[in-house]
């Protein structure tokens, strides 16, 4: 078995919301880890487990940051920790495909499906080992996992937008 881990300081866990139906807001989650377990060379066998703690949500805006914080949004001194793993990966010869698993957030467990692009295996110059990025891209509704809902879709989108870019070693 062969098991990767993200480099936090090259990797991200980023989303979108719409706001007031006019303008995008970006955020990300500072503490956002990737482990990847595969026995096979092509990933089609790969566990990705993605995992954020949810109160080190980040917008560049402190009062925002703490209303998401809040039972309004994510809760997060009862829903400390968004978790995503994955049951099936389909990757093409071009390495883009898709990845199907189960997100939790917020108390609710749903099976979703993201975009998912590998790149090619690399010897990182700075430490010589062998290196991949996977980029995971998508969109949930946050409807779906109980996320802000007293606060109208004319607020804040229903549908959040969703991008990982992880840098990976072997652990």
């Amino acid at each position: 078995m062969s098991t990767w881990k993200n480099d936090p300081a090259h990797s991200r866990l980023g989303f979108v919301a719409r706001h007031l139906a006019i303008t995008d807001i970006y955020g990300r989650f500072a503490d956002a880890s990737l482990t990847v377990e595969t026995t096979k060379p092509d990933l089609t066998d790969a566990v990705f487990t993605l995992t954020a703690q949810t109160a080190d949500i980040d917008t560049r805006v402190p009062p925002r940051d703490n209303h998401l914080r809040s039972a309004d949004f994510f809760g997060v001194a009862q829903f400390p920790e968004l978790r995503f793993t994955s049951s099936v990966v389909h990757l093409g010869p071009d390495r883009t495909g898709t990845l199907t698993g189960t997100l939790s957030l917020h108390g609710v467990s749903k099976e979703v499906t993201f975009n998912l692009c590998v790149s090619e295996q690399v010897t990182n110059p700075m430490n010589q080992k062998p290196t991949l990025s996977f980029q995971v891209s998508g969109a949930v509704k946050r409807s779906d996992f109980g996320v802000g809902p007293g606060i109208p879709v004319s607020i804040v989108g229903d549908v959040i937008r969703v991008v990982a870019d992880m840098e990976c070693a072997p652990a």
